[in-house]
């Protein structure tokens, strides 16, 4: 090679190594303003959360939940998060978290009673009376309330209002004039309505309010024999009080009736006077309230207390000591008290008989409990002939191919013999509510006898739910007659009737008290089929729940 071809490759050379240089220079250059890029693209994210802010950097296409998780943020199930935690960030961003809060607030809340007029003809023209008191009822309903970052944001019903006290409809009574015929009537009268206790005395024009609380809760609503005093429960507003026993004197019905509190609370089922005439002494039985159904737990006890008109009470004398009541004893125990004698009949769910000397129950009469799958027991009605020498009540009778006899629908009228201790089926399938209840002695001839009313449901098999018609039959359980009401006309509800203490006056015939669509009747009973009584409609206001009649032989 010459020297000159050599001197041209070296220059070549050189050239090539500086355009390698030059190269790596640029590459250099480029992959330094690449870094300087990334860097710069980041995106700033500022989180708003618990009262301060937070500031952070993230990748560009970073989402809200990985800016929350690499800020090292803790989100609750029902916080809520703006943007959504989805987002995408693709350029600066504020974020904020929302602490929300979930409570459950429990409020009472006022039920306010409703107020009724009633047109009455127990009352003057124009007359007015307050026969019910008002009171509000009280439920309790429950709210979930929202809170974001401790501020209430909202407020909605989780549940329907549970009633804790029903509201007391306010009544108030407009006299009208009296558009019924008046009828003499022996003895006294009471009768219950809309809360108040009247009498009738005499003739049915002669009404008089003897009670005006209008808080009678009709549990126990008694005339004494004599029919001086008044024997009745009064609704109670102090927890642990489902009511309280009280006598009033009517022994001058021209003045107020004086009331006497004979400090006696929680009576359901059972309170009555002593069989003679005159002597001031009650006989009941207690429960204790319960928050759960039915309102009560029975004591099934049998206590005794004394008083005089002044108001002085005894202490209390218990007979039978607070005991479980047998099966289904829960519900209750009634007593009956011997007309004139000192024996106590029984009846409860599994059994009816006496009560010995010693408070015991001797049981005459084993009873299936009817299984009535509520909250609620049946105990059959029970009540002494007035001689004493028979108990009437109704008899829950097994039915043949039931798998278990406390579901048959089967119920008879039976009297039982305190003489052979012997039950004798009267009537079969009469019905549940039955309450047979015996006439006072019948003078006839040379002979004594007496009659049994009672209730015959129109669907036996139903005897529950089932309207009743009046019937009655001799003392055999012969001469069966349908008494009230007539049969085209819709029945009775369940209820006791009260026997006259002697032949009304215009018809010569016993009659009986009974309530027919909230009106007092009295619908007399004829010896026979061919011969017929009277059915006399007294009121008509609808609201009369409970009566009783007594031969006022005190006067």
């Amino acid at each position: 090679m010459s020297g000159s071809a050599l001197r041209m490759i070296i220059p070549l050379r050189n050239l090539a190594v500086g355009v390698a240089l030059l190269s790596l220079s640029g590459a250099l250059i480029g992959g330094c303003a690449t870094a300087a890029e990334g860097r710069a693209q980041n995106v700033k994210v500022e989180i708003a959360v618990d009262g301060e802010v937070i500031s952070i950097e993230v990748s560009p296409n970073s989402t809200v939940g990985q800016a929350i998780q690499q800020a090292k943020i803790s989100i609750g199930q029902l916080d809520r998060v703006e943007p959504p935690m989805s987002s995408v960030i693709e350029s600066p961003l504020s974020i904020r978290v929302i602490r929300v809060q979930e409570k459950f607030e429990v409020e009472r809340v006022i039920l306010p009673f409703e107020k009724k007029v009633v047109r009455t003809e127990s009352l003057p023209e124009q007359v007015t009376l307050l026969a019910q008191k008002g009171q509000n009822g009280e439920a309790e309903i429950t709210y979930r309330i929202l809170y974001e970052d401790g501020v209430e944001v909202s407020r909605t019903v989780v549940n329907e209002p549970t009633v804790l006290k029903e509201p007391v409809a306010e009544i108030v009574m407009i006299g009208i004039q009296k558009p019924f015929t008046t009828y003499e009537i022996p003895g006294r009268i009471a009768y219950l309505l809309g809360g108040n206790a009247w009498v009738i005395e005499g003739n049915t024009a002669n009404r008089i309010l003897v009670v005006s609380s209008g808080d009678l809760d009709g549990r126990v609503f008694r005339l004494s024999r004599d029919g001086q005093w008044l024997l009745f429960t009064r609704r109670e507003k102090e927890e642990g009080k489902i009511n309280s026993l009280w006598a009033a004197s009517l022994t001058d019905l021209e003045k107020p009736a004086k009331m006497i509190d004979l400090k006696v609370a929680n009576v359901v089922h059972f309170a009555d006077w002593y069989a003679l005439p005159g002597a001031l002494r009650v006989f009941f039985s207690t429960v204790e309230p319960r928050p759960t159904a039915p309102g009560w737990q029975a004591n099934n006890d049998l206590i005794s207390l004394d008083f005089s008109p002044n108001g002085w009470v005894s202490k209390w004398r218990t007979l039978v000591d607070t005991n479980s009541g047998g099966i289904y004893g829960w519900w209750g125990t009634t007593f009956a008290l011997e007309p004139g004698g000192e024996r106590i009949g029984f009846a409860r769910p599994d059994g009816v008989g006496l009560v010995n000397e010693g408070g015991g129950f001797e049981v005459l009469l084993d009873l299936v409990p009817y299984q009535t799958g509520a909250d609620w027991a049946w105990v059959p009605g029970i009540a002494w002939s007035p001689d004493g020498q028979f108990l009437y009540t109704v008899n829950h009778v097994g039915e043949g191919g039931l798998s278990s006899p406390e579901g048959s629908r089967s119920f008879a009228v039976t009297a039982i013999s305190l003489s052979t201790g012997q039950p004798i089926p009267l009537v079969q399938q009469a019905g549940m509510f039955a309450y047979p209840v015996p006439s006072p002695l019948l003078e006839t001839g040379q002979a004594r006898r007496y009659r049994i009313a009672y209730l015959q449901a129109i669907l036996p098999e139903q005897s529950d739910v089932s309207r009743y018609r009046l019937m009655v039959i001799d003392q055999d359980g012969s001469n069966r007659l349908a008494v009230f009401p007539a049969e085209a006309e819709s029945g009775l509800e369940p209820q006791i009737v009260s026997w006259s203490p002697s032949p009304m006056e215009d018809t010569g015939l016993y009659a009986l008290a009974v309530i027919y669509q909230g009106n007092l009747y009295l619908v007399d009973v004829p010896e026979g089929e061919t011969e017929e009584g009277r059915v006399r409609q007294i009121t008509g206001d609808g609201l009369v729940s409970r009566v009783a009649w007594s031969p006022n032989q005190a006067r």
